[in-house]
């Protein structure tokens, strides 16, 4: 199986007009100066050298608002990767930005430069909890958007933050369904974080707001990931990408954050799958499992295999690639 790589180029949100309560782009925009066309030719170039050459390799506009700038300005961030694109230096082009950003004309541009993915930042899908993150949408302008963008032709990610505001496990669960019934192909799943210069961290300093605990965060993204890969929907990221800021504590006021929350999350899955499924007793235990989740399933720092060391005398975790990614044996001998 081929790897896939991404290739990330950030639009700092500067065409967005709204200020959701978790977002601290408006303080930082400043400092994060849009990449110019040269500059994103040497960004890629970069990356492209060190991708292995066979690889899947796509480039991705992140920032959560490309298409609400201007169609000129659009054109030109994507007129300088199309050429990749067209000699094949790369398998697609993809993109973030919020629903209330589609329309037949944006989408027809983006088709005209080889945009196979587009992303939105739906974050909920309960319009109780939209509001009170100050998003400035609906959830069903979500669900417009979504049938506009695989209506032609495109493929689409839609992306949700848990423990805003108003949020609950069943609000969230809710969200998901959704997700799954409005046909999306990938998600990202975001644990809600206080952030410094967010009016979050105010509404958190006022005890207004409390953020999920981590192992609350654990418990509902373990849920959720069922949900989504019993869907054959490819969940793209769990967790905030551990940025300088985040690992430092410099940006981080409270929240769930841990550098391996995706790790933590699937270590979760499989502890779960290894209660239910080992009831019996015996001396030796044998977990054979896809190669992609081999460390997850003997857990994170070894979790669930020191778990049923206490149950067996020998435990053994083997790689079965007849096995799909999700499934697994379980062989115990008495």
């Amino acid at each position: 199986m081929k790897q896939h790589y991404t290739i990330p180029i950030f639009i700092p949100e500067k065409a967005c007009p709204f200020r959701c309560v978790y977002c601290n782009q408006y303080h930082i925009a400043d400092l994060i100066k849009p990449m110019e066309p040269e500059a994103i030719l040497t960004e890629v170039d970069r990356y492209l050298e060190t991708i292995p050459k066979h690889a899947v390799k796509r480039i991705a506009f992140f920032g959560g608002s490309f298409t609400g700038m201007s169609m000129a300005e659009q054109e030109r961030y994507l007129q300088v990767v199309f050429p990749y694109l067209e000699r094949g230096d790369i398998s697609g082009i993809q993109l973030s930005t919020r629903p209330d950003y589609i329309n037949l004309e944006i989408l027809q541009l983006l088709k005209n430069y080889g945009v196979s993915i587009i992303e939105l930042g739906a974050q909920s899908l309960d319009d109780e909890v939209l509001h009170a993150a100050g998003r400035g949408h609906t959830a069903a302008e979500v669900q417009q958007a979504s049938s506009l963008i695989i209506e032609n032709g495109f493929q689409l990610g839609l992306q949700m933050m848990i423990g805003l505001p108003g949020d609950t496990f069943e609000k969230s669960i809710d969200t998901a369904k959704k997700i799954i019934e409005w046909g999306a192909h990938y998600t990202r799943i975001y644990p809600a974080l206080v952030i410094r210069d967010t009016e979050l961290e105010q509404m958190y300093l006022q005890k207004k707001y409390t953020p999920l605990t981590l192992d609350e965060a654990i418990h509902w993204c373990r849920s959720l990931m069922d949900l989504f890969t019993a869907q054959n929907i490819t969940i793209l990221r769990m967790g905030l990408h551990p940025s300088e800021g985040l690992l430092t504590g410099h940006n981080l006021v409270a929240g769930p954050f841990h550098v391996s929350f995706k790790e933590l999350v699937q270590t979760a899955h499989w502890n779960s799958v290894l209660e239910q499924e080992t009831q019996n007793l015996g001396t030796q235990i044998t977990v054979k499992v896809n190669r992609k989740q081999l460390n997850s399933a003997v857990g994170y720092y070894g979790k669930n295999k020191k778990w049923l060391q206490q149950k067996y005398n020998k435990v053994i975790f083997q790689e079965d690639e007849s096995l799909l990614e999700w499934d697994y044996k379980i062989e115990i001998t008495t």
